[in-house]
């Protein structure tokens, strides 16, 4: 079971790891040894409240399935156990930011006195770069 703070909740059941060959390059050892790891994660068995669900479908965007299940690819490292390491990282920070709601935004508008002083502050500019021309020329 992997927790995540108070009230995420992933049980290993959810979680099906599988090793497969790592794609680029790698010498020798890339075509023989499995050394990635592609995490599959079944939100349908991942207890979250509400809100982080919707968040979460679009936190993982093309990763998630049409059947509801997250796919995390890790091949950065040598190792499976490292690479299994970086899924198993990777999956609790998407979970983490999905648990967090956004804040919400309250609009507001400049007052009436920093509208004035934005206004004189651009007069006083004006008069200033007029008076670096030629004399007799500010009418």
């Amino acid at each position: 079971m992997i927790l995540i703070g108070d009230d995420i909740r992933v049980p290993e059941a959810a979680i099906e790891e599988r090793f497969i060959r790592a794609s680029g390059p790698g010498g020798q050892n890339v075509n023989k040894v499995s050394s990635a790891v592609e995490l599959r994660v079944s939100l349908a068995l991942i207890e979250l409240p509400p809100g982080a669900r919707a968040r979460l479908v679009r936190l993982a965007g093309t990763r998630l399935s049409k059947e509801g299940v997250l796919i995390l690819k890790a091949e950065s490292h040598r190792t499976q156990e490292r690479n299994r390491e970086d899924a198993r990282a990777r999956l609790v920070e998407l979970l983490a930011r999905a648990a967090v709601a956004p804040k919400h935004r309250v609009k507001t508008r400049p007052s009436k006195a920093s509208k004035a002083r934005r206004v004189d502050s651009k007069t006083l500019r004006g008069r200033l770069k007029r008076a670096r021309g030629r004399p007799g020329a500010m009418d």
